[in-house]
């Protein structure tokens, strides 16, 4: 996958309504490839990475910082470029109604942030895609008996690597300054695991550390009116 240069995200389309598009804070995704994956023996360096709800694409962009090769594919269009490239490679569906989209080679990893009323749908089809899903999750979504039946006791993760710190996310833009209540996890499968989970913990400081001085150029995005 072709590198898609170190310019900044410019957005040229609003939020449309109903959409849920929650960007992933840049130093959320770092925390899962340099605490949590080298914890498990893992890595993205060199392997296919999907991101199938790649929205405006801070994730693959930080994911290809790390050697990844990236397909990045969303439901919307969202018209986002860097450096005079388009963000997504493919839209289309990852589930649900709708076309539907594959990349030309099988992924190694699907790597996202789901919303969070189709994760179970995002695991199922991540896990059929691909030996290894990682998900970025509300931390109570290990909680309840539909997906205890469903997902955890036929696919229990490999590890689910808790945020001590919360990790800021604002409807339609990454918003450096942002704060939140809601706790987040990495939840991590590698396909036909035989090992119990390991629940693990990602150390406070992870957001100073990994936020890195040009991030706010080339992810922060001035909020369009209706976002106000």
């Amino acid at each position: 996958m072709k590198p898609r240069g170190a310019g900044s995200v410019t957005n040229a389309r609003a939020v449309p309504d109903g959409v849920d598009d929650f960007p992933t804070p840049c130093w959320a995704t770092r925390a899962l490839v340099r605490c949590v994956l080298p914890t498990l023996g893992l890595s993205v360096e060199g392997a296919r990475v999907w991101e199938p709800a790649a929205g405006r694409g801070i994730m693959s962009l930080v994911l290809e910082e790390f050697g990844a090769r990236v397909f990045a594919s969303d439901v919307i269009d969202y018209g986002c470029t860097v450096a005079g490239k388009r963000v997504l490679d493919a839209v289309g569906s990852f589930v649900g109604e709708g076309p539907d989209v594959t990349p030309s080679r099988a992924a190694d990893w699907i790597v996202t942030n789901p919303p969070f009323r189709l994760a179970a749908d995002f695991f199922e089809r991540g896990i059929s895609e691909a030996p290894l899903v990682a998900l970025l999750l509300r931390s109570n979504w290990a909680e309840g008996v539909d997906r205890y039946e469903r997902i955890f006791s036929k696919h229990p993760p490999l590890a689910i690597a808790q945020f001590v710190e919360r990790v800021p996310m604002v409807r339609g833009r990454w918003d450096p300054d942002a704060t939140t209540a809601t706790a987040y996890a990495w939840f991590v499968w590698l396909r036909g695991a035989s090992v119990g989970t390991r629940m693990l913990w990602i150390p406070p400081g992870q957001r100073q550390a990994l936020t890195y001085p040009d991030d706010r150029r080339r992810f922060a995005v001035e909020p369009e009116p209706d976002m106000l």
